[in-house]
């Protein structure tokens, strides 16, 4: 009988351990689920994160740094595709490079002025170069003396008032960094290039020899240390910085991963968990880390190369992104405007590029058709902004985009070609049209309809001979 009874006194108190523990258990179920509940509601998505990028759809890219104090030239030679490259077309040493930096005082720079710039521009957000491929910072950096504070004579952080000014004037700001290529940082990468693509250099030969050997490089200071070293002890601290010091940062341009492996990437993607909202495009690394958006250069996809991927063209005002002295080939404000309209009838966005001068200006030509865009979008800046891609077949005459609400549909028609008999003929459109108007001023068009083709009635001139808007309510 007393076996019997201590049996069931063991029995009793094995079920009385293991309810605590099941309640443990459950309690830290709950924990954990609860937990996990909160982190996917904070925890932006991908559309979430990029529904301020596709309604801004222009921005304002912008190169600089010490590479434009000699502005292209070197030793009297203009340098081919030299701006921000100039170093590695020239195949400038390290040491002589660095003279530049010591010249290097933009006392002209206004961050306040150049946002305000961007903004009357009809511009939404800027992208700087925070560190290109010569690995000088222009911001204050404890992973490199190589910066703009402990460099140059100029000793200020110029990213710090940018984003001040961003803020102000409600810009979303974004930084570039080179990840990879770093030709003054020992252990990053250079893309090899041969000499003569800079200029006539009698020691080209020798040079190309050398580059051919060494991965590129063209001064053994440059290979005083592994790329993994640099990756760890330079890229990654300073990301870390540019991602902690300046507020929210919007996207990170990564450029050109020449020499990159996963293994680098995986240790520079998670350092972006310092700004759980942030978009970066897709140079990382490929084709294992594609970002969040695509970003061909200097040219607008057609639609058959468009694959159905968040995309972003960035372009040039003239021939060069860094500044160069004697670059004064600008294109016009017809054809950035016109090119601002083909990108967003694509679904695209475009970003812009200004190359200040060593002083920190901005280039008259670049002031001239920044204005110029200005007072364009001022006007028409509703076919811009929040739009999407055209559902239209493709029209001789311009471009469309559109937006979509509940029911309703507004097209916007962006009108290059303004026809002689003042009927605007419109294909694809099927469904009854509410009303038609031009943007500028407002006037009402008289519609009418043929098979599945608008005609609208247009007056004798156009009101904006670079595009003229009719927006019809569908």
């Amino acid at each position: 009988m007393r076996l019997f009874f201590t049996q069931l006194m063991q029995t009793f108190a094995l079920f009385i351990i293991s309810t605590k523990v099941m309640r443990k258990v459950f309690h830290l179920i709950i924990v954990l689920l609860v937990a996990t509940q909160l982190f996917a509601q904070t925890t932006p998505s991908h559309d979430q994160r990029m529904q301020w990028w596709r309604n801004a759809r222009f921005g304002m890219f912008i190169h600089w740094g010490d590479y434009a104090v000699p502005g292209g030239v070197y030793k009297g030679q203009q340098v081919g595709r030299g701006g921000e490259w100039i170093m590695n077309r020239a195949k400038i040493p390290v040491a002589t490079y660095q003279q530049y930096a010591r010249q290097f005082n933009p006392t002209k720079y206004d961050a306040d002025a150049w946002v305000k710039t961007a903004k009357d521009a009809g511009m939404k957000y800027i992208v700087i170069t925070a560190k290109h491929h010569d690995g000088f910072a222009m911001f204050k950096s404890n992973a490199s003396k190589w910066n703009i504070v402990d460099a140059t004579p100029y000793g200020k952080d110029i990213l710090k008032p940018l984003a001040a000014a961003c803020k102000k004037y409600g810009l979303k700001l974004g930084f570039y960094y080179s990840q990879a290529q770093d030709w003054n940082n020992p252990g990053g990468a250079a893309a090899r290039k041969i000499a003569t693509e800079g200029w006539p250099n009698p020691d080209s030969a020798r040079i190309d020899a050398y580059t051919m050997e060494h991965s590129g490089h063209w001064d053994p200071a440059q290979t005083t240390a592994s790329m993994s070293e640099y990756i760890d002890k330079v890229a990654v601290p300073q990301v870390k910085e540019l991602l902690t010091n300046y507020g929210e940062v919007a996207v990170l341009w990564w450029d050109t991963p020449t020499n990159m492996t996963d293994e680098y990437a995986e240790k520079l993607q998670a350092v972006l968990a310092l700004q759980p909202n942030i978009i970066t495009n897709d140079r990382l690394k490929r084709p294992n880390f594609p970002g969040d958006y695509k970003t061909p250069e200097q040219k607008i996809p057609s639609p058959a190369e468009l694959d159905g991927r968040d995309w972003e063209t960035c372009m040039t005002m003239n021939g060069t992104w860094g500044y160069k002295s004697y670059d004064h080939k600008w294109k016009s404000t017809e054809t950035l405007i016109r090119n601002l309209v083909d990108i967003a009838s694509k679904n695209g966005n475009y970003l812009l590029n200004v190359g200040p001068d060593a002083t920190g200006a901005f280039p008259e030509g670049s002031l001239t058709a920044l204005k110029g865009i200005g007072q364009w979008m001022k006007v028409n800046g509703e076919a811009i902004y929040g739009t999407q891609g055209s559902p239209l077949p493709p029209l001789p005459w311009g471009r469309c985009t559109q937006k979509k609400k509940d029911n309703s549909t507004i097209l916007y028609l962006h009108i290059f070609d303004w026809p002689a008999d003042g009927k605007l003929h419109v294909p694809g459109i099927k469904e009854k049209v509410r009303n038609a108007r031009l943007l500028a001023g407002g006037q009402t068009l008289s519609t009418s309809a043929s098979a599945d083709e608008l005609i609208i009635d247009l007056p004798a001139q156009a009101p904006d001979k670079i595009a003229t808007v009719v927006a019809v309510s569908l």
